[in-house]
């Protein structure tokens, strides 16, 4: 099992709400999910506090150190050690509990021609192969879907989803990540 992470912070820049999701390495598809809204950082809102809670996705409020807590021992259970994120090292810089976990990027796939064949040809990339701008989850994921009205929903749990997907659309195997591994 893989999980994919996504975290949103509020406007003092601490994590406000985590969303997870299990998968199967060879599929990518979502087996589990977990979503946490962090008591009290939510209340200090950030951008996307308006998305904190919708109405199909279970969530539940915990203070971070009960709500890391749980998310360990479900990792563990799960026997999940290597942990996936768009811009990992982002999320792993708020996240230092889960540092015994190999992490891994999966925007140093998605935004590079040599790996991202959605990538069109008129794009303007860099010598190494990536996309000089344009390579966030929205437009990677509008470029490899086919669908140019979807929109990030920023909501952690919903965005992991997301980044899963984008796994799967990009279409390599698990280990080919490995070039992506957060040192």
């Amino acid at each position: 099992m893989i999980a994919v992470i996504d975290t949103e912070t509020n406007w003092n820049n601490e994590m406000m709400s985590i969303g997870i999701v299990l998968s199967k390495e060879d599929d990518f598809r979502v087996t589990d999910q977990k979503y946490y809204i962090i008591d009290p950082e939510w209340r200090v809102c950030g951008l996307f506090s308006n998305v904190l809670r919708i109405r199909d996705v279970k969530s539940e409020i915990a203070d971070r150190k009960t709500a890391l807590s749980e998310i360990s021992q479900w990792l563990s259970e799960n026997k999940v050690s290597r942990i996936f994120a768009y811009n990992a090292k982002f999320d792993q810089g708020l996240l230092p509990e889960l540092s015994d976990y190999s992490w891994y990027d999966i925007m140093r796939l998605a935004a590079y021609r040599q790996f991202n064949k959605s990538i069109p040809e008129t794009a303007e990339c860099c010598k190494t192969g990536r996309l000089k701008r344009n390579y966030g989850v929205e437009p990677i994921m509008r470029m490899l879907s086919g669908n140019y009205c979807y929109c990030e929903v920023h909501n952690a749990v919903r965005d992991a989803i997301d980044e899963l997907e984008i796994m799967r659309l990009l279409g390599h195997p698990v280990d080919t990540y490995e070039i992506a591994i957060i040192e």
